[in-house]
């Protein structure tokens, strides 16, 4: 069977956009929805009076934990990669004439989020090009801020080197893991930033609204909760504070595990290497078709590309309206750019359909 027909993707349809959203297999979904109906027939069992909530949310914290390579201690389920970066900036204290320091290809709403911290305490949000954040670092610096895969220009920066230099200079390390986990390998304790935040329903393939925040032990006492609820008052641990935000639909955390079985019942590390094949020679190809210089490769399963002079949100809209292939064209620092991304139910038709169809969407 092509893993095609086990995900959920609309007959036809060229998806090259898995970097934004995801897509989540039919099994996986299968098992969300029937965590969803357990919940409805017996809501109260499910939350309230049996309490089965804590005992199913820990134990799929527990195997989240184990597959980025993390202590489950230090480890909480947040709704995404953004809710779980709030939860960091707005818990740390910033003072007057502090800076929040961060690379120029951090994910945009997350240059919000930090401009709307800095600007409340009079810091400031200082932005640099990723090879001259480590010299970048100084008496001011409280926080480093980096992506481990940016978004849009699909750069796998060099968080080992970035989170030591962090740890050298006194300043605290948040990274923003959002494209990692089903990507890369983790093991955050290994890694040892100060806080790491991740997203399941990307490359994981996990329901939406499935994510994690990853938190040092020496920061924990600082990080307030998303929500403060009843186990903000009842708890003893980091990860019981965090654990409950109210009443709420658990069933994409609770489908985690599922998503982690997939992958693992259908040879995912073999499925990376054919993506990430795929994706280089889509950086090489379309360099080549329109006689621009790429991005260096990054052996990743997503790749941003510049293109000629062009309107990119056209671009984008023509390749879907006459060619179904749904992949987002943008610009960066004043240049249109198109990135490809590559899961497992794509093949090297659909990169043949892209290839074919971006001269005639750029006319």
């Amino acid at each position: 069977m092509h893993l095609r027909e086990l995900f959920l993707l609309e007959q036809g349809l060229v998806f090259l956009n898995h970097g934004s959203f995801g897509a989540c297999p039919r099994p996986v979904f299968e098992e969300y929805q029937r965590l969803q109906l357990e919940l409805e027939r017996q809501p109260v069992a499910f939350l309230g009076r049996e309490r089965r909530f804590p005992e199913l949310i820990d134990a799929a914290r527990e195997r989240l934990a184990a597959y980025v390579g993390a202590d489950p201690a230090n480890l909480v389920l947040v709704p995404n990669a953004t809710s779980g970066v709030n939860v960091v900036a707005r818990s740390v204290e910033l003072a007057p004439g502090d800076e929040v320091l961060a690379s120029d290809h951090e994910y945009g709403a997350l240059d919000y989020l930090w401009e709307h911290v800095c600007g409340k305490a009079g810091a400031s949000y200082v932005r640099v090009p990723p090879d001259e954040l480590v010299g970048s670092l100084g008496p001011r610096t409280r926080v480093l801020f980096v992506s481990h895969v940016t978004s849009k220009t699909a750069l796998r920066l060099p968080v080992e080197e970035l989170v030591e230099a962090a740890r050298s200079a006194g300043v605290l390390s948040v990274v923003d893991g959002a494209h990692a986990p089903g990507h890369l390998p983790l093991s955050l304790e290994e890694l040892g930033a100060d806080a790491y935040t991740g997203n399941c329903h990307k490359w994981l393939c996990a329901p939406k609204g499935s994510g994690f925040l990853h938190v040092a032990p020496g920061l924990q006492a600082q990080i307030e909760p998303l929500v403060v609820s009843w186990d903000w008052g009842e708890a003893r641990t980091f990860a019981e504070r965090h654990r409950y935000h109210g009443t709420s639909d658990p069933a994409s955390y609770l489908a985690v595990p599922a998503a982690i079985d997939f992958q693992a019942e259908h040879g995912w590390d073999e499925v990376r290497t054919r993506c990430a094949a795929l994706a280089e020679r889509a950086r090489v190809e379309i360099a080549s078709l329109f006689g621009v210089e790429p991005f260096p490769p990054q052996g990743l399963q997503m790749v941003s590309v510049p293109l000629p002079p062009c309107d990119p949100a056209r671009v984008q809209r023509r390749l879907l309206e006459e060619r179904l292939i749904e992949v987002p064209c943008f610009e960066h620092e004043g240049r249109p750019t198109i990135r490809v991304s590559f899961q497992g139910y794509n093949d090297e038709a659909d990169l043949e359909r892209l290839l074919e169809a971006l001269p005639s969407a750029l006319s």
